[in-house]
């Protein structure tokens, strides 16, 4: 048996906040639409999951590209291009995490403001956004099916 590697984790680790993240939205629409706290607190914390997930799936991604660097139909625009998109989508994570986290804290006593569940909303499908395009832009890397064109010669 191979010993699990950055590698392993990175793209263990690829699919969990996307999910996470649009499970999570759907609780907020439900729990929203119901009036339910618990629900909505749920989605909250799931919004705050994500970002935890997020972390480590960001940090195992440069040890990750060196791996992949040596392997046939490589190439360095794909890895860049992810990369870039790796960097905003963990900045959306982070700050609807945090924003999540505060809302959990500061709506503890109260009903959770309609304008603050709004904000939420919108940021999370905004942050899937930033995922799904970090996500289809690292699959290219190693995918050469569901790249737009294909790779120049390096």
């Amino acid at each position: 048996m191979n010993p699990i590697t950055s590698a392993h984790l990175h793209l263990v680790l690829c699919h969990a906040p996307i999910l996470t993240l649009l499970l999570g939205a759907l609780w907020l629409l439900v729990g929203w639409w119901r009036g339910l706290r618990e629900i909505q607190q749920a989605a909250l914390l799931m919004f705050v999951l994500t970002g935890v997930l997020a972390t480590p799936l960001y940090l195992t991604g440069k040890p990750t590209a060196g791996a992949v660097k040596a392997l046939p139909e490589f190439s360095d625009r794909y890895l860049e291009h992810h990369e870039a998109a790796a960097g905003v989508a963990l900045a959306g994570c982070v700050a609807l995490s945090l924003a999540a986290l505060v809302g959990i804290l500061y709506f503890r006593d109260r009903p959770f403001a309609p304008n603050f569940m709004l904000l939420m909303l919108v940021g999370a499908l905004a942050v899937s956004g930033m995922l799904v395009w970090a996500g289809n832009a690292g699959g290219q890397i190693r995918h050469s099916e569901i790249r737009p064109d294909p790779p120049a010669t390096e």
